[in-house]
């Protein structure tokens, strides 16, 4: 089979269609320069480089959704997530008191501005994924614990509607704005929201899907939306339904789906088949071999990736392994 580009291999596999390999990629934080906008690209760009990956995962500081309602963090002096100061809701009124944020200001102005400086640094010769975190999550974020953010939801539910409508109406109008600054789509992820450790399906039902929905639908009309669901025991098979073009998971985790499980019960495209949680500490063989095993189960349709953000400390050669077991494939 005659050598695809990347963005025609993506297409490809989007659409369950034959290609010559399997688009591949790996994304993940570098907590020391995610603090403007010129070094979150440099950083995004010395990453993909060396690797040459199929799609750019843009990924940002997970902070600043929740830092563009008040939230404030320090910067990490060593790779780890920023520390949080202050949060911003501690009760029902502050959830009241939540209005719309600017999107063309403050934290969102500036990572659509990185954006628009990768899609340049690229030259639109690669997908992009603009990620966007689901209105529950950045609702969470701002109540400082996942304990206290359940405790708001039990005691202030029209509250938490009332605050989800808000972040709803932003996040919609940021996930539009970052296809319309030349995003492939949205890397749509509700954290660990859509997990059965932390929150049951009446609560997802209840305080998730309706609002996931409206983002999503802001969205519609990009080619490469995806669905990212966190953590094990996941509710994936739940939301199988959402309106996206691909879905990613950890498959390797506890209690969650197999890849060629989803793929053959929504014709979609699914994302995995490495351990990201074990990618920093794995051979490169084994590494590899992840690889290899999840091409032979899936066939058409599959991205090769990690299942969520891999570790900062994943050594050179483990990147390596995984696309060299996917393009020797091809």
């Amino acid at each position: 089979m005659a050598t695809a580009t990347k963005k025609q291999r993506v297409r490809a596999a989007l659409a369950g269609e034959p290609v010559d390999r399997p688009p591949v990629s790996l994304w993940g934080h570098d907590f020391l320069r995610e603090w403007t906008a010129g070094d979150l690209v440099a950083s995004t760009l010395d990453a993909y480089r060396p690797y040459d990956w199929d799609f750019i995962k843009f990924n940002p500081r997970a902070t600043y959704f929740a830092e563009a309602w008040g939230n404030r963090y320090e910067p990490p002096a060593e790779q780890r997530q920023p520390a949080l100061v202050s949060h911003a809701v501690s009760t029902a009124d502050d959830l009241l008191s939540l209005q719309p944020a600017d999107i063309g200001d403050g934290v969102f102005g500036e990572h659509l501005h990185a954006l628009s400086m990768l899609m340049r640094a690229t030259d639109g010769s690669v997908d992009v994924l603009h990620t966007v975190f689901s209105p529950l999550a950045v609702a969470a974020q701002l109540c400082g614990t996942p304990d206290a953010f359940l405790g708001l939801a039990k005691d202030a539910p029209d509250g938490l509607h009332a605050a989800l409508r808000t972040l709803a109406r932003t996040l919609a109008a940021y996930a539009r704005a970052g296809v319309e600054a030349g995003a492939s789509g949205v890397f749509f992820a509700p954290l660990i929201w859509a997990s059965h450790d932390h929150a049951s399906d009446e609560f997802y039902v209840t305080f998730g899907r309706p609002y996931d929905l409206e983002v999503l639908d802001a969205a519609q009309g990009a080619p490469f939306n995806v669905l990212h669901v966190c953590r094990n025991h996941n509710m994936l098979t739940s939301l199988l339904d959402y309106p996206v073009s691909a879905f990613n998971w950890a498959d390797h985790g506890a209690g969650n789906p197999a890849l060629q499980e989803i793929r053959s019960r929504t014709g979609k495209a699914v994302m995995g088949g490495i351990d990201h949680a074990t990618l920093h500490t794995a051979s490169p063989a084994e590494v590899a071999a992840q690889a290899r095993e999840a091409m032979s189960l899936v066939g058409t349709g599959l991205f090769v990736t990690g299942g969520c953000a891999i570790p900062p400390s994943t050594p050179a050669e483990n990147r390596r392994a995984v696309f060299e077991a996917v393009r020797q494939a091809g």
